[in-house]
C-alpha cells in the first residue's frame, strides 16, 4: 500500500498548515485497528490535504496514489472515509492552479479502483461509490450500465439513495453542451450532442422510473429530488401532495422501526449543539436537495414547507424549520404561513424541534410576527424560559423573550420590565430593546438605574454596560445623561476592553443631540486618541461646529494610507459625509479614497463627496458598479440617496429595482443576512417616500 512512501520528500511538500512531513504518519494512521487512531488520521487528512481554502497543495497530489491503494485493499477499515476523501479532493472547484486537473487526471486513470468498489462487500463503500463512478469513469455506457446494475441488485436503502443521486449528477454532467459553431467541427459536434442527449436521457428515464411505484417512499423522494434539478418538466403535476404522502409514508416507517423522534436532554451547551443538528440528517439531504432544485418556485417551496411543518412526526417538523430558514434568508417573500406554523412548534418541550423554532425564529427579526402570540405565550406562562443559565458564563435572555423582542412586540416590554426587576438580569438584555422602538420607553428608567449602578472597574465591564448604552441611545433617553458621563469619566485607565465602553457612551451621547452638551469639554479630550472619529462625530451632532471636527477627520482621513487603514479612512469619511457642504475641506482626500480604497471605503467616500457638493461628479460610476458588484455597499448607498432627498434621484432606479427583488441583497450572509436586508428595504422605502414628499 505505501510502496514508495518513503522515497517522498514530505518535508519540501505543504499543506494547509505548513511542511507536510507529517502527512506518512497520517496516511498510516488510516490503516490502524484502532477506531479512534484511524478517525483522528482521517480528520487530520481533511484538515490539512484537503482544506477548506479550496486549494489543491503539492502534498495533495502526492498523497492520491496512496489513498487509492488504501481505498482497494479489503484489509483497510474505514475504506468509506478513504474514497469519499477522494471524491471530494478531485471535486475541488476552487483550486488556482494545474494540480486539481493533476488530480482528476490520476483519479481517472485509476478509475478501475471505483469500478471494483461498486459491489464492494461493506455497504458503507458501496454508498460513496457511485459518486466517484460519476466523476471520473470516462465512459458514460459503462457507468450506467453499472448504476443499472446496482439499482437492481442492491437492497441497502442508504445505497439505494446514493445511487438516486448519483444518477442526477450524471444527468446534470451529461446535459448537451452548445454546439460548435465551425463549419469543421459542426458534425463532430452534433454526434457528440446526440451522445450526451442519449446519456442524460436515460439516466433521466431511470430516475424517473425510480420516482414510482413500486420503490419505497426514501428512494421515490431522492429520486423527485433529483428530476427536479434535471428534468423539472417530468415532474408530477401534483408534485407537493406526491411528496408530502411520500414524507409521511417514510416517517411512518421509521416510526414503526422505533427511532426516537427528539433528542430530550440536559440544557448544556453540549446538548443544545446536539439538538440544532437534524437527527433525520437522510431525510433532511432528500428535502433539502428538492427545495434547491425547486428554487425560484416559491409557491410550490412554501406548500411544501407547510406539509414538512403540519406532519405528524416532530422529525420532519423540525427539518421543516431548518428548511424553512433557508427560504428565509434567500427569498423576500412566502414566510407569512410558514412562521406562523413554525410558532406552532414552540408548544414542544425543549429539546430538537423547541430549540430549532426559537433559533429560527430569533433570525427572522420582525418577520417572526406571525409567531408573535405562540413566543407571548411561552415567556407567559413558563417564566424559567425568560434567562437562559447556562453551565459556565453570565446568564443571558432567553432566546424565546430575545424573538419576542425582536419582531417589535410591544407585549415584550413588560416582560422585560419583570426580568429587569428581578434578582438575576442578563448582561444582553439591552440589545433587545433597540427593536421595540418606543414601545420600549417604560423601561428607561431602570435600565438607567442599572447603568448607573455598573462598577467603574468591573473586569466584565463591556459586557455590562455596553448593551445599556444601545438601549438607552436607541430610546433617546437623554435623562441617562449623568450616568453616561459617570462611566466616561471614572473608568481606570488599563481595564480591559475600555475603548468599547467609551465608544459606546460617546455614541449614546451623540445619539442624544443637543442635550449633551455638557459633555463637549469631555469629547474634545478624545480628539486626540483612539476614539477620535466617534467623539467627532458625536461632537457634530451636539455643537454642529464643523471647525472643531474637521481636522480630526481630515487627519484621519489622509495620514494612514501607509497604514492601509481602510477601515478608520472609511469611518472617518462617513463622518464627512454628515457634514454635508462643510465637508468640502476635506473633498482632495474623499475623492482619493473613493479612487484607491477598497469597495466599502470607495462606495463611502464617493457618497460623501456627493453631498458635500450636491453633485455625484464622477463617482456615480463607483456607486452603481458598488451595488452592483458589492452588496455590502447596499445600506451605505441607500443611506446616503435618502439623506440626499430629491438630490438622489441619479440612483431612484437601484432602489426602485431592490425594492423589486424576490431576492435578499446577500443571500449567503448567514444569522444576520435577514434584519440586514429588511433595513436595506426599509431605508430604500423612505429614500423613494421622502423623494416624493419633499
Amino acid at each position: 500500500m505505501f510502496r514508495g512512501m518513503d522515497e517522498v520528500d514530505w518535508a519540501s511538500l505543504r499543506h494547509a498548515y505548513g511542511s507536510a512531513r507529517d502527512v506518512p504518519a497520517l496516511l498510516r494512521g488510516l490503516t490502524s485497528a484502532d477506531p479512534a487512531e484511524r478517525q483522528t488520521a482521517l480528520d487530520g487528512m481533511y484538515g490539512a490535504v484537503h482544506h477548506q481554502d479550496d486549494d489543491v497543495h503539492d502534498s495533495t497530489l502526492a498523497c492520491v496514489p496512496f489513498l487509492l491503494a488504501l481505498a482497494d485493499r479489503e484489509e483497510v477499515r474505514d475504506r468509506a472515509g478513504v474514497v469519499e476523501l477522494l471524491v471530494m479532493i478531485g471535486d475541488i472547484a476552487g483550486a488556482r492552479d494545474d494540480r486539481a486537473a493533476e488530480v482528476r487526471d490520476t483519479l481517472r486513470a485509476c478509475a478501475d479502483v471505483f469500478v471494483r468498489l461498486a459491489g464492494d462487500p461493506d455497504a458503507a463503500v458501496r454508498r460513496v461509490v457511485p459518486g466517484a463512478l460519476v466523476r471520473y469513469v470516462d465512459q458514460p455506457a459503462k457507468v450506467l450500465a453499472l448504476l443499472r446494475e446496482r439499482i437492481v441488485v442492491e437492497r441497502d436503502d442508504r445505497v439505494l439513495l446514493a445511487l438516486a443521486e448519483s444518477l442526477g449528477l450524471f444527468a446534470q454532467r451529461h446535459r448537451p453542451a452548445e454546439q460548435a459553431h465551425a463549419a469543421e467541427q459542426a458534425h463532430t459536434a452534433e454526434q457528440a450532442h446526440a451522445a450526451e442527449e442519449a446519456h442524460a436521457a436515460e439516466a433521466v428515464r431511470l430516475l424517473t422510473e425510480l420516482s414510482g411505484p413500486p420503490y419505497g417512499p426514501g428512494l421515490r423522494l431522492a429520486a423527485l429530488g433529483q428530476l427536479a434539478g434535471c428534468a423539472p418538466d417530468l415532474l408530477p403535476a401534483d408534485l407537493v401532495p406526491t411528496v408530502v404522502g411520500l414524507l409521511r409514508d417514510r416517517s411512518g416507517r421509521r416510526a414503526r422501526a422505533g427511532r426516537p423522534d427528539d433528542c430530550p436532554g440536559p440544557d448544556t451547551l453540549a446538548a443544545r449543539l446536539r439538538r440544532l443538528r437534524p437527527s433525520d440528517e437522510e431525510g433532511s439531504r432528500l428535502l433539502r436537495t428538492l427545495h434547491s432544485a425547486l428554487g425560484s418556485r416559491v409557491a410550490d417551496r412554501v406548500a411544501l414547507l407547510c406539509g414538512q411543518l403540519t406532519s405528524p412526526d416532530p422529525l420532519d417538523r423540525c427539518n421543516g424549520v431548518w428548511m424553512s430558514a433557508g427560504l428565509f434568508r434567500e427569498r423576500r417573500t412566502g414566510h407569512a404561513e410558514p412562521v406562523a406554523l413554525i410558532g406552532n412548534q414552540l408548544g414542544a418541550e425543549e429539546g430538537r424541534l423547541h430549540d430549532a423554532a426559537v433559533t429560527v425564529l430569533l433570525e427572522l427579526s420582525e418577520l417572526a410576527a406571525p409567531a408573535a402570540d405562540h413566543l407571548h405565550a411561552l415567556v407567559t406562562y413558563r417564566p424559567e424560559l425568560r434567562i437562559r443559565h447556562g453551565e459556565r458564563g453570565a446568564p443571558t435572555l432567553g432566546g424565546p423573550l430575545k424573538a419576542l423582542a425582536g419582531t417589535g412586540d410591544a407585549r415584550a416590554t413588560p416582560v422585560l420590565a419583570e426580568v429587569l426587576a428581578g434578582p438575576v438580569v442578563p448582561h444582553d438584555l439591552g440589545l433587545a430593546v433597540p427593536h421595540l422602538g418606543r414601545a420600549a420607553l417604560p423601561l428607561a428608567p431602570a435600565l438607567r438605574r442599572r447603568l448607573a449602578r455598573v462598577p467603574l472597574d468591573a473586569p466584565d465591564i463591556c459586557e455590562r454596560a455596553v448593551p445599556l448604552l444601545s438601549a438607552l441611545a436607541a430610546l433617546g433617553d437623554d435623562a441617562s445623561i449623568p450616568a453616561v458621563l459617570r462611566l466616561l469619566r471614572g473608568m481606570p485607565d488599563g481595564l480591559r476592553r475600555r475603548d468599547a465602553v467609551t465608544e459606546a457612551a460617546v455614541r449614546a451621547l451623540g445619539a442624544f443631540g443637543g442635550a449633551s452638551r455638557e459633555a463637549v469639554p469631555d469629547l474634545r479630550g478624545l480628539l486626540e486618541g483612539d476614539c477620535a472619529i466617534p467623539a467627532a462625530d458625536a461632537l457634530w451632532s451636539i455643537t454642529g461646529d464643523a471647525h472643531a471636527v474637521l481636522p480630526v477627520l481630515l487627519r484621519a482621513l489622509t495620514d494612514t494610507w501607509r497604514d492601509a487603514d481602510s477601515g478608520r479612512r472609511r469611518r472617518a469619511a462617513a463622518v464627512l459625509g454628515r457634514l454635508g457642504p462643510a465637508a468640502r475641506p476635506a473633498l482632495p482626500g474623499l475623492r482619493e479614497l473613493a479612487d484607491r480604497g477598497d469597495a466599502p471605503a470607495r462606495a463611502t467616500a464617493a457618497c460623501a463627496v456627493w453631498r458635500a457638493t450636491g453633485e455625484p461628479e464622477r463617482f456615480l460610476p463607483v456607486l452603481r458598479s458598488g451595488w452592483r458588484d458589492h452588496p455590502r455597499t447596499r445600506a451605505t448607498i441607500a443611506a446616503c440617496v435618502s439623506a440626499l432627498g430629491p438630490s438622489g434621484a441619479p440612483l431612484h432606479d437601484l432602489l426602485r429595482a431592490e425594492l423589486a427583488s424576490p431576492l435578499r441583497h446577500r443571500t449567503g450572509a448567514g444569522g444576520n443576512g435577514i434584519r440586514e436586508d429588511l433595513t436595506l428595504l426599509r431605508v430604500c422605502g423612505q429614500a423613494l417616500a421622502g423623494a416624493g414628499r419633499r
